[in-house]
This record gives structure tokens, sequence and C-alpha cells, in this order.
């Protein structure tokens, strides 16, 4: 421990006085943090110890319920989830909400174990803020010359089920900070995955928040004043706006990913194969953690509106409107993979949903928690959009055997090109008074 260990704890159990949280910031200089597809200004945060946690007092909060597009999903934007004292972190078995912003960040050649754990420690106390719907400090300082500690945009919205997750990658192991000892066993880069075309810009990471919610902008005010937070000891690396969730939870309809084909129909969603395929058990300090693997993916959707139904059908596996299995007439009815007609397979082997079967890989299932995005149009002027396809799993393998498969053989690869990659661990979640992975530096 450092001489100054204390500091994070103090800043994740609770406010410090407005007066001298703003008296810490005469000193932070303003800087420039990307925070969305263009870019957003912000001036440096406050800093003083238990800042993030102050609370001015609740806004007033809606109560409407907004109903799904498909009419039979619909949301409560005034229901909360809480940030502490879950065995898991919240926003992975959580039912997936409309938006997602994704954000990494690469620490600094000057950031020390103690301003990570006091990142972290300011983090935890922001975060179990913002997902009551509070400011994390004055949107209105009493100071004319103060900075604002919330930048203010969720002031008067409700919490709209607002999730942060919160992920620690490789890099954040290795001799900087003196954390080797306590690498989680199966943290590794991701080897190189046929297909990847990944840029150096959209790949890798130390940090990383994924903030989801039913409210874009309550998403995203979560993100930015998080990310002001960083101060010195972090940068960001690389973002993507969410939205049109691309997987689903108990009582959601499947939604459909920007092909028009509906996502996850098979996905993880007992208590078994997650205790099987998600959770980790037995992994000292990581144990209820899971590892977390983010791609972006995208999709020359132009080329794939021109192409015909009967080959769309064919590379997906199932019907388009329905989502039903070749083999079938209903969504979940159970793919017959080896199922004929006029000796050839109805279901094609390379189609996208016969390489990544679990019949057809062991057994073997990921999480998939993804969200449609789109960064407007590319330089040739086609759209720029496609998946930012989030997974969780016990054993990073798991993912990288099925990406494999799916990399060399996938009918669908003519369509998509993964571009963005990174994995980070998730630990469990903190108890009251302590933060994130605070067990790493005892």
């Amino acid at each position: 421990m450092t001489e100054n260990a204390d500091e994070p704890a103090r800043a994740a159990a609770g406010p410090a006085s407005s007066e001298g949280a703003q008296a810490s910031t005469a000193a932070v200089s303003r800087r420039r943090l990307i925070v969305g597809a263009a870019g957003t200004a912000a001036a440096g945060a406050a800093l003083g110890a238990g800042v993030t946690a102050a609370v001015l007092g609740s806004n007033e909060r809606g109560a409407a319920s907004v109903p799904g597009a498909s009419g039979t999903d619909s949301v409560d934007l005034t229901r909360s989830v809480p940030f502490y004292d879950q065995v898991h972190q919240v926003g992975i078995r959580t039912p997936p909400q409309r938006h997602c912003v994704y954000m990494t960040f690469n620490l600094t050649a000057g950031a020390t174990q103690q301003s990570l754990q006091v990142l972290l420690a300011r983090w935890s106390a922001a975060i179990s803020q913002l997902v009551q719907g509070k400011s994390i400090g004055p949107i209105e300082p009493s100071r004319p010359d103060a900075v604002s500690v919330d930048t203010g945009e969720a002031s008067g919205l409700a919490p709209a089920s607002l999730t942060v997750t919160v992920g620690l990658g490789p890099g954040v192991f290795d001799d900087r900070f003196g954390l080797a000892a306590k690498r989680p066993a199966l943290l590794a880069n991701l080897p190189r995955i046929p297909g990847d075309v990944l840029q150096p810009g959209l790949t890798g990471g130390d940090l990383s928040l994924q903030a989801c919610a039913d409210d874009p902008q309550v998403a995203y005010h979560a993100v930015r004043n998080l990310a002001r937070m960083v101060t010195s000891t972090a940068q960001t690396h690389w973002v993507v706006l969410g939205f049109g969730r691309a997987s689903a939870g108990p009582g959601q309809e499947t939604p459909r990913n920007l092909m028009g084909f509906k996502d996850g129909t098979r996905n993880v969603s007992t208590d078994v194969d997650y205790e099987s395929f998600v959770w980790l058990k037995d992994a000292d300090w990581m144990t209820g953690g899971t590892y977390q693997v983010a791609r972006k993916v995208l999709m020359t959707i132009e080329t794939w509106d021109f192409d015909r139904i009967s080959d769309q059908q064919r590379i997906f596996g199932r019907t388009k409107l329905e989502g039903a299995p070749l083999s079938g007439t209903k969504e979940f009815d159970t793919p017959d993979f080896a199922l004929k007609a006029d000796g050839a397979h109805v279901i094609d082997q390379a189609s996208h949903i016969a390489l990544a079967a679990p019949e057809n890989n062991g057994g073997v299932k990921i999480l998939r928690r993804g969200y449609n995005f789109t960064d407007g149009l590319n330089s040739q002027g086609l759209l720029d959009a496609g998946l930012l396809f989030l997974t969780y799993q016990n054993d990073p393998q798991h993912f990288v055997g099925l990406q494999q498969k799916l990399g060399s053989f996938d009918l669908l690869n003519e369509y998509i090109r993964h571009v963005g990659s990174a994995i980070f661990a998730i630990p469990p979640s903190p108890k009251a008074g302590r933060y994130i992975a605070q067990e790493l530096f005892e």
C-alpha cells in the first residue's frame, strides 16, 4: 500500500464538502476529452476526496413508462438498478436497456498504483449516485469562477435503469503497478482471429466503461462525467455509441440487428447456463466476476440490402421476419442441422447459426449483449454502421474458439469487418463503503 492508500476508501465512502471540493480544483488545468462520435470538450473535474458522491438533492423524476417498438416490451424510466452489494456487477445479466455508451481508456505513463486506486474509488462513488438518477456534485457552483462538478445534462431525467460496468484490461497487471501477482488467470490479449482488420485506434485498452440505460442522454451523461475524472491517470481511447439493443432478457422480444434479422434467439438465459459459462468460481478476488470481450463490427449495409432474400436467409440460417431456423417454422424451434432436402442441408453448414450453435461447438455458449451503432457516413459516402458486439464468458477461449470458426467459414463474412477489439476482466460487485476491485490493493 502507498503512503496515502486510505484516500481511495474515503473517496468511495461518501461526499466531502462542496466548498472543499471547489478549492481542490484551483490547480486543475482544463483538458480536452473526446467522449462522443464528434468529440466533446470538457473541463477537468474537481477531484477532492469523495466529491463524486456529493449530492445537492434529488431532481424531480418522471414516472412515465415507454412502450416498446413491438408493443410487447415496455420500460419504466423511473427504475433504478443498485450498484453496490450485488453478487455480480450489474449490466451483465441485467435485462438489456435500449442504449449503450461504451468507452475504453489507456493509463498514462504517469499513472501510479495510488492514482489508479483513487480513480476506481471515485468512479465507484459516482456510479452509485448516477444509477439513482442523482448528480455527482454541484451543477451550478456558488462561486462564479468555479467549474461544475456535474455537467448537468441529465438533470431532471429519471434513472432509466442505468447500469455502469467497469472492466480492467491486461495493461493494469503489467509491471507498472505491482499487480502482476493478482492478474486474473485467463486475462490476456486476444490472438489474431481470421478475418480481423483491426484498427489500432479501436483496439485494446486498460479500462472499460459500459453504460447502458433506457434513455440515451442518461447513458451519455454517465460516461461523460466519469471520463472527466481520469485527469492525468488515463486518457480516452475508443468509444462506441450504441442504440437498439441486439440481445434480449426475460420478457423482452428478440431484437434485430441492422441487417434486419433477429439477434440472440439462443442467447444464454438460464441460471444453469450463467453458472456454467459466465460467472467465475473459485477465482480468488475475481470470484463472481467474468471476462468481457468487445468487438466493433462494421457491416457493408448497402451491399447487403441488394442481396436477394433467399441468400440472406441462407447466410443466417433463419427466416428474416419470424426468425425461425430454416428447418422449422417458429423462432424458438430447435434447429435441425442434419435435416436435408434434395440431398442438401436445409440449414447451410456454413451459415451463421450452424457455425455458432452449441451443438456444433461442444456445448459452448457465450453471453451476447450487443448494440447496433452508426457513425454516420464513411469517406466513401456509405453508411458507417454495424454491431457493438459485447460478450461475457468465464473463459475467453470460448469466444476465441467460436470466432476463429466464424472468421474462417461464416457466409456472413462477405458483409462484415471486425475493426475493433478488446478484452477486460470484470470484477464482482463491490460492497457498500468499498470500491470496485479494491481487493487488488489489499
